[in-house]
């Protein structure tokens, strides 16, 4: 393991974690029948539920027993929070000090930028993420009146899952603005990402100086103080939100939403924009919605949710910075600039090459699970379900339109390593395998080609 790089680390952690919930899983004890599901649909479950991704071929509140339910909740938390976390955080309370190559690995695993402090992040970020699981869990208590299934949504929710205990996930609770609402801050709070919950201290320590002080500062100095990150994250998030609550609205509102009322249509627009993005927890039934929604739903999956969260995708600061790279491109400006900051180019190029795998990826497997599944070429809008697929896998959403149980066996093993990658992400899987990194000490000439 020593001679392992950092990326190499926090993939075989994942794997490990997969492989042990796979043995677990497969036993009959897991199984509400006592049968075993098979080695297949164990390997499925337990990839789904440590990437977080919510996909499944069986139904988790019916064909597993409470004992393969919770097995399927640890896998959760510990793929949700992150293996290297948890596990520097059991060492942390041993009284064990981190070595520089821990750190390091946590720092990977992270996305972090210092290998300084991370002993108080990572226990601020799991006292933060324990701390709103356990409020989530209330809250939910008063509406389901039941302690299990409150903690299992709670924590499902919060490290963007989307698996459910009931057969047809939230469809029930279409009408019900509280569970909606709890259901929707659980979520945007798991995929805001773990720098953005730092900053809410100084959003705390500024309310609190604005209401008890009477302190003089206005916004703008609360603002300043907000790291880029936070500021990019916060943004891009809430235009996708109400951005995608809109065009759900627009497209469904004589069809899906039709004889709701205008709450009831707000409500499931708003919920499945939120979700849709990385929790994969659905108010509407997925399949009927019409092939435009899916379509845009495809791509709010393939965004995602922000760095250093729960959730997957490119990431809403890898759009924000291409967005503000094109930007910079088309008013022809050398340096790329977001709220008066100025963003390193190696960022902007790691911004371009996770967007380019992911879509090479994405593309690839589509092909072949068309091809794997080519028996289902009669279902209608057989493409447009099995894009929709891979990108739900590979985004770690969870959504689906109903086709996931129907897969073959390849078919279910291309969705696996779909949703594998998109859990560890594309780049960190890229620079796990490549070799030793070369330093080129010379330039060929330039030449110019015509591109466009």
């Amino acid at each position: 393991m020593k001679r392992l790089k950092p990326p190499q680390v926090v993939i075989f952690s994942f794997l490990a974690a997969i492989l042990i919930g796979t043995a677990v899983l497969s036993l009959p004890q897991s199984s509400s029948d006592g049968a075993s599901i098979g080695i297949v649909d164990a390997f499925f479950t337990a990839t789904s539920a440590t990437c977080v991704t919510g996909l499944v071929v069986k139904n988790t509140g019916i064909d597993f027993s409470r004992f393969g339910q919770l097995v399927i909740l640890f896998l959760i938390q510990i793929g949700g929070l992150g293996i290297m976390t948890l596990s520097t955080f059991f060492a942390i309370l041993l009284g064990r000090k981190l070595t520089l190559r821990e750190n390091v690995v946590i720092k990977s695993a992270l996305d972090h930028h210092s290998v300084q402090g991370l002993k108080m992040l990572i226990l601020y970020i799991l006292g933060i993420a324990l701390g709103i699981e356990a409020i989530g869990a209330f809250l939910l208590y008063n509406r389901f009146g039941q302690i299990y299934p409150s903690i299992f949504h709670s924590i499902s929710g919060f490290c963007n899952a989307g698996f459910s205990l009931n057969p047809t996930s939230f469809v029930q609770y279409r009408h019900d603005a509280y569970v909606n609402f709890v259901m929707a801050a659980l979520i945007i709070l798991g995929g805001i990402g773990f720098i953005v919950l730092i900053d809410v201290r100084k959003i705390l320590r500024w309310c609190f100086r604005k209401v008890f002080l009477r302190s003089k500062e206005d916004i703008r100095h609360l603002f300043s103080k907000l790291s880029l990150q936070t500021k990019v994250a916060v943004s891009v998030s809430i235009v996708l939100i109400l951005l995608g609550g809109a065009v759900f609205y627009l497209i469904e509102n004589h069809r899906m939403l039709y004889g709701l009322g205008l709450k009831n249509k707000i409500l499931a627009s708003f919920f499945q924009s939120v979700s849709a993005r990385t929790a994969g927890f659905n108010t509407v039934p997925i399949q009927n919605l019409a092939s435009p929604t899916l379509f845009f739903l495809i791509i709010l999956m393939f965004i995602g949710a922000s760095p250093g969260s729960t959730g997957g995708g490119i990431k809403t600061c890898t759009l924000g910075v291409l967005f503000a790279g094109a930007i910079s491109m088309i008013k022809n400006r050398n340096n790329i600039q977001i709220f008066k900051r100025t963003i390193p180019r190696p960022i902007f190029r790691k911004a371009v090459m996770i967007a380019g795998l992911a879509v090479t990826w994405i593309a690839v497997f589509t092909m072949l699970l068309a091809f794997v599944e080519s028996r289902n070429e009669s279902m209608p809008n057989y493409f447009l379900r099995i894009f929709f697929e891979v990108t739900s896998a590979f985004g770690t959403v969870g959504l689906s339109t109903g086709i996931t149980p129907l897969l073959s066996v390849y078919g279910k093993l291309l969705i696996i390593l779909t949703m594998f990658v998109g859990r560890v992400g594309p780049l960190t899987l890229a620079l796990a395998v490549a070799m030793k990194e070369q330093t080129i000490i010379y330039k060929y000439p330039e030449e110019k080609v015509m591109v466009g």
